[in-house]
């Protein structure tokens, strides 16, 4: 029996892979459309917002985006940032940007903020945002060295340089916060809203 109550498969508006996996394996079938938008040009015409603001931002335009464009589809899109203290993180554009960010952040707490929101026929229907807390060791360069050839090219596919879920975990000493939040997708709060709105099964 599927919990899924909608004869059409909820649009997911993000190629992030962990994302689809997430939702996937709640049993939601979905559809991937990923919308054509210059994300850091979007940040940079919003100002000086804050990290959590950024991420809200970013996901309401990219569900709105796709929304516009396929009538009475439900479309959900998420996008997470990294903050440390009042500077904001990218993904890092390759393998050296990633090693100067993880010598940066080890022996810190840094915050990932997470959003997500839900639009139909490009109005949003409802946006969270969750935080988690994590701090890193402190990283010999030695270890660096090594967990870089290990992780390869995956140190370029997250705004903070690791998978927490894959060897990345092996760069933390302390983790506050939900675990999907940090793999980018405040789910709990999602289904939550799917299931009020009649989409699962409640």
């Amino acid at each position: 029996m599927s919990l899924w109550r909608d004869d059409q498969p909820l649009v997911l508006a993000s190629r992030s892979v962990s994302r689809r996996a997430m939702l996937e394996a709640a049993g939601i079938p979905l559809e991937v459309n990923v919308p054509e938008l210059d994300e850091r040009a979007m940040e940079a015409a919003a100002g000086p917002r804050g990290s959590v603001e950024a991420a809200a931002l970013l996901a309401r335009e990219k569900a709105k985006a796709v929304a516009q464009h396929m009538p009475d589809r439900l479309v959900v899109g998420a996008d997470q940032t990294l903050a440390l203290g009042s500077r904001r993180f990218d993904k890092p554009c390759d393998r050296a940007a990633a090693r100067d960010q993880l010598m940066t952040l080890a022996g810190h707490t840094h915050h990932l903020h997470s959003a997500v929101a839900a639009a139909r026929n490009g109005t949003v229907l409802f946006e969270d945002t969750e935080t988690a807390s994590l701090t890193m060791r402190t990283l010999s360069e030695s270890f660096l060295d090594s967990y870089m050839d290990a992780a390869g090219g995956a140190v370029l596919d997250s705004v903070g340089a690791y998978q927490l879920e894959k060897l990345g975990i092996h760069l933390f000493e302390r983790i506050e916060g939900d675990h999907f939040t940090i793999l980018g997708l405040p789910l709990l709060k999602l289904l939550g809203f799917l299931r009020r709105q009649g989409w699962l099964a409640g």
